[in-house]
C-alpha cells in the first residue's frame, strides 16, 4: 500500500509507471511527472479504467474513499464509469437548465437584432431584480408565484414600469424555455393582472410659441461643444429619437434628394425610416459636415472618433441651459412637433408616419417607411419655416 510520503517523492521516468494501492487502485505517472489516481475493475467480463482526478488535488485517503464507492457500485450491478458519466451529464443538464443560464442563452441569440440600448436594457433587468433569487433555480421548477413575490416587491416600490418590463421579458424567455424543452408551461402569462397598471410617464415639453423661440434663441446661441451645439439645433427639426440622432451616419443622407435615411437596426421599430430634410436642416448639416464629414458619424465622442456621442450628452447640454426636467427633455421635441402639427391640421397620417410609430396594419408594415413621402417633404419644411418664424421673433425681442 502506498503513503503520502512515498507517493511525494515518487519521480516520473522516462516510460509511465504505476503504483499499486490495492483493491484496483493505483498511482499512474507519466513521463511529465503528473501523478494520476486510476481504478482498474471489470464490469460484464470487461476491464475497464475509472479516473479518480489528480494528486494531491484528490488525495490519498479521498481516492481510497472513492475506490470504495466504485467497489459499492460494482457489488450492486452498477458500471461506476457509466455512473460517473451519467451524473457529469446530468449536472451540465441541470446548469443548463438553470433560469440564468436560459435567460443568458436567450439573449445571445434571440436578441442579436435589438438595439445595444435595449439589449442592455433586457439583460441589465434579469440580473438586477431576477437572476438573486431566481437565477439557479431550475427554469421548470420557478412558479407565478415565486415571479409576484418580486414583483409586488416593484410595486410597493412605485416601480409598476419596471414591473411590467419584467413580465413582458419573462414572457419571451418562457416561450423560448418551452421550444428548448426546458419548460412546459410559461408562467408569466399567469401573472398578467397582478400588478396595477403603469400609469406612463409624462414627457415635458414646450408648446407655447413665445417659450418655443425663446428655446431655439438658446440652442442656437449655446456655447459648448460645436457637435452638441449642432444635434441641439437638429432635434427641433428633425423631432426624432435620441439615439436616432446622436448615432447617426453621414452615409445614411442623401443631400441630393434632401433625405435622411435611417437603417432598420437603428429604429425601435427595427423598421427603416425616411426623415425629409428642410433647407435650414441641410444648412446646419452642411456646416457640420465641415468638421465632422471626412469620419464615419456626425456626432463623433470627444473620446474616440470611432464612437457617436452618448445619447444623454445633448439632455446635460439642455439641463447646462437651464431647463428642467419638468420643462423640457430631448422626447420633448416629438410632443411638440406632434401638438403643433395636429394644430395646424395637418393629416394625422403624416404625423404618425414622420414620428415613425408603429404600423397598426401590419400588411402595410413592409412598405411604410416611404409611406406619404411628398407630403411630409412638405410638411417637414413648413414645420422648419415655423420654427424659424418664432426663432426670429425671439431674436427680435431680445434685441
Amino acid at each position: 500500500m502506498l503513503n503520502d510520503t512515498q507517493i511525494r517523492n515518487l519521480k516520473p521516468e522516462t516510460k509511465p509507471k504505476k503504483y499499486a494501492d490495492g483493491g484496483g487502485l493505483f498511482l499512474y505517472i507519466p513521463p511529465n511527472g503528473s501523478k494520476l489516481w486510476r481504478l482498474a475493475y471489470s464490469f460484464n467480463g470487461k476491464a475497464k479504467l475509472l479516473s479518480f482526478g489528480k494528486y494531491p488535488i484528490v488525495s490519498l485517503k479521498a481516492a481510497r474513499q472513492k475506490r470504495d464507492e466504485a467497489k459499492q457500485q460494482l457489488a450492486n450491478g452498477i458500471d461506476p464509469g457509466k455512473y460517473k458519466k451519467e451524473m457529469k451529464k446530468a449536472a451540465i443538464l441541470a446548469e443548463n437548465n438553470t433560469f440564468e443560464h436560459t435567460v443568458n442563452e436567450w439573449h445571445e441569440t434571440q436578441t442579436i437584432h435589438n438595439s445595444a440600448k435595449d439589449r442592455e436594457r433586457k439583460i441589465y433587468t434579469f440580473r438586477t431584480y431576477l437572476f438573486p433569487t431566481l437565477g439557479k433555480t431550475p427554469i421548470s421548477e420557478i412558479t407565478a408565484q415565486d415571479l409576484v413575490l418580486i414583483l409586488k416587491q416593484l410595486e410597493q416600490a412605485g416601480q409598476e414600469l419596471i414591473a411590467h418590463r419584467i413580465i413582458q421579458y419573462c414572457n419571451m424567455v418562457f416561450r423560448y424555455a418551452i421550444a428548448t424543452g426546458r419548460a412546459t408551461r410559461n408562467v408569466a402569462t399567469d401573472v398578467r393582472g397582478a400588478i396595477r397598471a403603469h400609469k406612463g410617464r409624462h414627457r415635458a415639453t414646450i408648446t407655447n410659441e413665445s417659450e418655443i423661440g425663446e428655446l431655439l434663441y438658446r440652442l442656437e446661441n449655446y456655447h459648448g461643444h460645436y457637435q452638441v451645439k449642432s444635434i441641439l439645433r437638429l432635434y427641433p427639426l428633425l423631432f426624432v429619437r435620441s439615439s436616432e440622432l446622436s448615432c447617426a451616419e453621414w452615409r445614411e443622407f442623401n443631400f441630393a434628394t434632401h433625405e435622411w435615411q435611417i437603417p432598420c437596426e437603428r429604429m425601435k421599430m427595427r423598421l427603416p425610416h425616411i426623415v425629409p430634410l428642410s433647407t435650414q436642416a441641410l444648412a446646419i448639416l452642411n456646416e457640420l459636415h465641415a468638421v465632422t464629414g471626412n469620419g464615419k458619424f456626425l456626432f463623433p465622442s470627444r473620446n474616440s472618433v470611432r464612437k457617436p456621442i452618448h445619447y444623454s450628452t445633448p439632455l446635460q447640454a439642455l439641463r447646462a441651459l437651464g431647463y428642467g426636467k419638468e420643462e423640457m427633455c430631448i422626447h420633448g421635441f416629438r410632443s411638440m412637433a406632434s401638438t403643433l402639427l395636429n394644430e395646424q391640421g395637418y393629416s394625422p397620417d403624416w404625423i404618425e408616419r414622420q414620428l415613425a410609430h408603429k404600423e397598426k396594419d401590419t400588411s402595410r408594415i413592409a412598405y411604410n417607411h416611404a409611406q406619404y413621402l411628398p407630403q411630409r417633404h412638405e410638411m417637414m419644411q413648413a414645420w422648419s419655416d415655423y420654427l424659424y418664424g418664432l426663432l426670429a421673433k425671439a431674436k427680435q425681442n431680445t434685441a
